[in-house]
């Protein structure tokens, strides 16, 4: 699908991706599961530029969750340095295309301050850029987002009866963040898997048998044309 078929007047304001199936895809080859990381960053740089195409304000991927620590530890060292090497690669390109770079998950010990600096070093480098907030979900688990907002609000001294859903969208890793419109998973799993767990609430879903490294902006349009085709109630009945 083009986006010439899409309605550009409903195009939703912030989309979620789980960019899933690298490593199924890379063994479906014979290829290590490092390669199908490798192949994904090309899906991942297209469906940006699809998303610049036709106007999308915030873009979020999930890149490396709190689970994925317990994955082999060769694979882990590649991501890391995976990781540190895009954004060294990338992170000009990106600028030069007015996209703001942000990244929400947990800064601790496990993860080298070395990226830690290069991710800092592209949030300031991007911080005033208006066209589209490209966020990297990195170290990221949505429970964990969740513990770490209530013992914000803990600390905070805040009493329980003052506590809302207002609050808790406050101390989430990023408080600017709009919800998600809609959230694309690919390779054929249909769960959110820990992602953005507050935020999806309302979000459209889409599931698609399309493994990320053969995933591009082609299918990003499918994907929302889907979204456009369905009626959003946000829990409210529709009026006879």
């Amino acid at each position: 699908m083009g986006s010439g078929s899409l309605d550009l007047d409903r195009i939703p304001a912030h989309i979620a991706c789980v960019m899933d199936g690298n490593g199924r895809w890379a063994r479906a080859r014979g290829l290590p599961r490092t390669e199908g990381h490798r192949v994904g960053e090309e899906a991942l740089f297209d469906v940006v530029e699809g998303a610049l195409e036709i106007g999308v304000g915030w873009l979020t991927v999930y890149a490396f969750s709190t689970e994925n620590w317990r994955r082999p530890a060769d694979e882990v060292r590649f991501l890391l340095d995976f990781n540190e090497d895009i954004l060294l690669r990338r992170r000009d390109e990106l600028h030069e295309r007015g996209v703001r770079i942000r990244f929400i998950g947990r800064r601790d010990r496990r993860v080298p301050r070395r990226l830690l600096r290069r991710m800092d070093e592209a949030v300031e480098l991007t911080r005033s850029n208006p066209k589209m907030t490209f966020t990297v979900a990195f170290n990221y688990g949505g429970r964990a987002e969740i513990v770490d907002a209530v013992r914000a609000i803990v600390a905070s001294g805040r009493s329980a009866s003052r506590i809302t859903e207002r609050t808790v969208a406050r101390h989430l890793y990023d408080p600017e963040m709009p919800d998600p419109d809609l959230m694309i998973r690919t390779s054929g799993e249909c769960r959110t898997s820990n992602f953005l767990l507050w935020e999806l609430a309302y979000s459209e879903l889409y599931f698609t048998d399309v493994a990320w490294p053969d995933f591009r902006r082609e299918h990003l349009f499918e994907a929302i044309g889907a979204y456009q085709d369905r009626e959003r109630r946000f829990g409210a009945v529709e009026e006879p």
